[in-house]
């Protein structure tokens, strides 16, 4: 990926980055560096989801809150990192070094008309060679994204797995007591109520980079098959839901 340079913004309101982290500590320290050195963060909140690794030690290092979070599961460790935060603009991203921090300035600029703005690695021209989106994660992820779009009248959508996004915080924090999924299949979840609140969203693209470490939730094609049947599941019974509530 070519070197890029920003207008440094005019920020006014306040910023926090969650990181979900489980054994990450090929990736997480770097990861966390990168993100700080943009220097707009008010928090860096690293929540540590029971690694077995020197992911802590990894953190503590670093400029970053560290939480710990004893329930198991990405969705978990997500939920966790929104408790944690209070600032005006609330961040999620992985810490394995598959986006770009650079990144961030985009999101921050569609804010300005948006109250929520989801990242989609989707887009062939900013995944780079050898990232782990092969055809049957990028069909997969379109195909999923559009059964949720057209069943929820969401904005478009290409993408139901991409962590990388930005809320205001009471959009966000809104729809708190709504989440319920502890698992990988949580950003459906999260996409759904926020649509169902009818916030103003939009999707991005975003460069999608080779990881550092290993994958825990789609390391295989079986593995990645699990994820999405439960993330179709979890659409169609909150979508079955609300026409029997209706």
């Amino acid at each position: 990926m070519e070197k890029q340079t920003y207008l440094k913004l005019n920020l006014t309101e306040s910023i926090d980055l969650i990181l979900p982290a489980y054994n990450e500590e090929k990736s997480i320290k770097k990861c966390i560096d990168n993100f700080d050195s943009l220097k707009i963060f008010t928090n860096i909140i690293a929540v540590d989801n029971n690694s077995i690794d020197n992911t802590a030690e990894q953190i503590k290092k670093t400029k970053a809150k560290y939480i710990f979070e004893k329930k198991q599961g990405y969705g978990a460790a997500l939920r966790r990192g929104i408790l944690e935060s209070n600032s005006d603009i609330i961040i999620m991203c992985e810490p394995d070094l598959t986006f770009s921090h650079l990144d961030i300035y985009k999101f921050l600029a569609y804010l300005d008309d948006f109250n929520c703005v989801f990242g989609t690695r989707t887009s062939k021209s900013m995944i780079e060679v050898g990232a782990k989106m092969s055809w049957y994660l990028r069909y997969g992820n379109i195909a999923v994204a559009k059964i949720l779009e057209y069943l929820f009248g969401g904005p478009s959508l290409t993408d139901v797995g991409c962590s990388f996004k930005a809320f205001k915080k009471n959009s966000i924090k809104n729809i708190y007591d709504q989440l319920s999924v502890d698992g990988s299949h949580f950003q459906p979840e999260l996409m759904i109520r926020l649509i169902q609140k009818k916030n103003t969203i939009i999707e991005i693209p975003v460069f999608y980079l080779k990881r550092e470490g290993y994958s825990k939730i789609t390391y295989s094609f079986y593995s990645s098959l699990r994820v999405a049947i439960n993330m179709i599941l979890l659409i169609f019974k909150i979508f079955l839901l609300n026409i029997f509530k209706k």
